[in-house]
């Protein structure tokens, strides 16, 4: 007997002969022997709803109050799908987070979960049932709802796999797989048999939304097994694994992007030590996450700072930022919200050379200006104007031949 955690995604449960559909995927798989969870997202459109409501209501973001009208989409869905398979013969039981008791700090929106205590699952798995828990939500060290940011079921169902030791976690979702990059965008894509956690995890929190960031974290930190499968139409999918010799020889896997970005500059900063820190303390403060940053020191003994946020961040960013500059005496502050971040990602860059080289002129060829430049072992991130985003993935695509067999890419 193995244990089986499977998520589907809003779209998987978008309609009652979609629900039906999950309810016979999940009975087929505990019909194999096996004991299954099941957590699901809520119905699809069904949290944008929620979330214009609390727009309508509110002129401000109420962080803690939003995630209680927020998790309610899937207390809909657990319930649905539960009755559903009772419907069909097999026994199930349906819990919300805060039943099953994931317990997350207190960071509303998106917070991080500390424990999931799985005593309660595992008595009604021993008994026989399906169980169908809530994905995206939780509860805090005080009582409160919290939510885990979108795509939060995935996280949820990694988080389940591990804290019961599954021998598997199944994320349903309406693509067959992961890609070489977005299908939609570039036709050659190609879906990938298996990749890395790390570099499943670049191309997370670099712009692909295959997968929560969170989710593969946690995957990779308790070696928990990860297929990505299509709950529309059978297939293999992708295998999310530990880095293997063969994935060496591939210089690059694959390609992210992310349009959900903006660009902060501060200039005439002093070239004081600390000056940086009480800037990006009041961001942190703020719980404002900033990636991408660069720093130019002038010959005049300042500094232009330079970093990109979340789109979602941005105004905020923008807000707070007002009182350190003061504080500093920094010159000015401009954003850019129109921009992109595309990234070339691989474990085969370790082993191969010239990368960077190649990615910068095939974006130089078509004109496309870098604005920023961030790398690390296994990637390479570039910000450009969002316009040309769609350009440059195609460009690049073509460059490291992404559409060819491993063995017949040129990487001289």
């Amino acid at each position: 007997m193995a244990l089986i955690v499977q998520k589907f995604g809003g779209t998987s449960v978008g309609s009652v002969e979609r629900i039906k559909n999950v309810a016979s995927q999940a009975i087929a798989e505990h019909k194999k022997g096996n004991q299954v969870i099941v957590t699901v997202s809520a119905m699809s459109g069904e949290t944008n709803r929620l979330v214009a409501l609390t727009e309508g209501v509110a002129g401000y973001m109420q962080k803690r109050e939003y995630d209680v009208v927020v998790s309610a989409g899937e207390q809909v869905s657990i319930g649905l799908l539960s009755m559903a398979i009772k419907s069909m013969g097999t026994p199930a039981k349906s819990y919300l987070g805060w039943q099953v008791r994931f317990l997350t700090d207190s960071s509303f929106t998106k917070a991080r979960i500390r424990n999931v205590e799985s005593e309660r699952i595992q008595k009604d798995l021993d008994a026989g049932h399906i169980v169908v828990v809530a994905g995206f939500q939780g509860i805090d060290s005080e009582g409160n709802i919290t939510t885990l940011g979108r795509g939060g079921s995935d996280t949820s169902a990694v988080a389940l796999a591990a804290a019961l030791k599954a021998d598997r976690c199944d994320i349903f979702t309406d693509v067959d797989g992961v890609y070489t990059t977005d299908p939609r965008i570039v036709s050659k894509a190609t879906r990938l048999e298996q990749i890395s956690y790390d570099e499943m995890l670049e191309m997370a929190s670099l712009g692909s939304k295959v997968l929560q960031t969170r989710s593969v974290e946690l995957a990779k930190k308790y070696s928990v097994p990860v297929r990505v499968l299509s709950s529309m139409e059978e297939g293999g999918g992708t295998l999310l694994t530990k880095e293997s010799k063969e994935m060496e020889h591939v210089m690059v896997s694959g390609l992210a992007h992310n349009k959900d970005e903006a660009k902060i500059t501060i200039q005439g900063v002093p070239d004081t030590p600390g000056i940086v820190a009480t800037i990006f303390g009041a961001l942190a403060d703020a719980n404002v996450n900033v990636d991408m940053i660069l720093q130019n020191v002038s010959a005049r003994g300042e500094t232009d700072v330079t970093f990109t946020v979340p789109s979602s961040d941005y105004k905020e960013a923008m807000d707070v930022l007002i009182g350190p500059m003061n504080q500093v005496k920094a010159k000015s502050i401009k954003g850019n919200p129109d921009i992109a971040k595309v990234s070339a990602i691989g474990v085969g860059m370790r082993s191969h050379s010239g990368v960077a080289q190649r990615m910068f002129k095939a974006l130089a060829d078509e004109g496309i200006n870098i604005q920023m430049i961030s790398t690390s072992e296994i990637k390479v991130s570039v910000v450009i104007d969002q316009k040309y985003t769609e350009l440059a993935l195609r460009v690049l695509h073509d460059a490291f031949e992404l559409d060819k067999d491993i063995g017949d890419r040129v990487y001289s």
